[in-house]
């Protein structure tokens, strides 16, 4: 196991209140897997990803719990021993390339100035090894785009280029958060492979943070969805695509357009809105927008057998008999 996060709870103190961003959550991490983190926006997924690498912490944060990754607790390391971590260890890829790249500096120059804050080498060894990098992202003539400024990159080749500088260091681990938001599906397709292809060539473990379950489809070992800053079903890739456990992962399979029945006038999507997260409902946080809301939802559901669900097994199989919607099985058997 690489990575262990137990119990981590984040807190932020705001004006209107305290917000409860991250409750509890666990989960790990093993050497080669790519692990999903799933859930609709405001779900807790980049908050906890950036907690794992000590950058939420601020006067007004509060963090409980633990974050274990090579015997140690990056909870409690200061600032110098994550410096050793980010990047070097742990590397993360963050949602937007064009605010994560300085726009008035080369891409060849931001990447040179990453290897040599972690490394003891000339400008000009680190500047061959980022135009190996851009070219092993697949960026074309990288011996002439390392001079290119980022506004000369598509988005996708932007995207490229913060993977190259993520696997500067030759990292344990890839944190990487919507690498394929607001990109088209060709380039979305390609981000992807190339992903699947390092995970596999170097053994990387990732943890990939989407809202797509296209995406997880296609890469995810594991999947964990959270809802309103809680893990609500941990599973395997077929687990959560044959036999869904939580409703909201019913719900945000059913709002999936499906190639083996008719098609819908509109798409289905689950009533309401998530909670506000300076205050969730004291019971179960997904019982105000649940169709199966009975009276035991009033309290809090623990995470048992992979899900935060008190309906029983046999009823939620009575449940996914009579919506085809719900999960594949009823497709892939038929």
């Amino acid at each position: 196991m690489m990575l262990s996060v137990e119990n981590l709870s984040v807190r932020f103190a705001t004006d209107g209140g305290t917000v409860h961003a991250v409750d509890g959550v666990s989960f790990t991490l093993d050497k080669g897997e790519i692990l999903a983190i799933v859930g609709e926006s405001g779900s807790g997924k980049s908050v906890t990803a950036q907690t794992v690498l000590g950058l939420t912490r601020s006067p007004n944060t509060t963090i409980t719990g633990s974050v274990t990754f090579d015997g140690q607790d990056l909870t409690t390391m200061d600032d110098r021993g994550l410096r050793g971590v980010r990047g070097e260890r742990i590397a993360m890829i963050f949602q937007d390339p064009m605010t994560s790249l300085n726009p008035v500096y080369r891409v060849g120059d931001q990447i040179v100035e990453m290897i040599r804050a972690h490394r003891a080498v000339s400008k000009a060894e680190a500047r061959v090894s980022a135009v190996e990098l851009l070219g092993s992202v697949g960026i074309p003539n990288p011996e002439r785009r390392v001079r290119d400024y980022p506004h000369e990159f598509s988005g996708g080749m932007r995207q490229r280029v913060m993977i190259a500088m993520a696997l500067a260091l030759d990292p344990d681990v890839l944190i990487a958060d919507e690498p394929t938001t607001a990109l088209d599906v060709t380039v979305q397709a390609q981000i992807l492979s190339l992903l699947q292809r390092l995970n596999t060539e170097r053994g990387l473990a990732v943890v990939l943070i989407t809202h797509d379950l296209g995406v997880v489809a296609e890469v995810a070992d594991r999947v964990a969805v959270m809802y309103a800053g809680q893990i609500v079903e941990d599973a395997t890739l077929d687990e959560l695509f044959y036999n869904p456990q939580h409703p909201y992962t019913w719900g945000l399979l059913g709002s999936l357009a499906r190639l083996d029945q008719p098609t819908p006038v509109r798409l289905e999507q689950i009533p309401g809105m998530p909670p506000s997260l300076a205050n969730p409902p004291s019971g179960c946080r997904f019982a105000p927008r649940c169709p199966h809301e009975f009276d035991r939802c009033a309290e809090p559901p623990p995470l048992r057998d992979g899900n935060r669900c008190w309906l029983n097994p046999d009823r939620k199989r009575e449940l996914r008999e009579v919506d085809g919607r719900i999960g594949l099985r009823k497709a892939v058997n038929s």
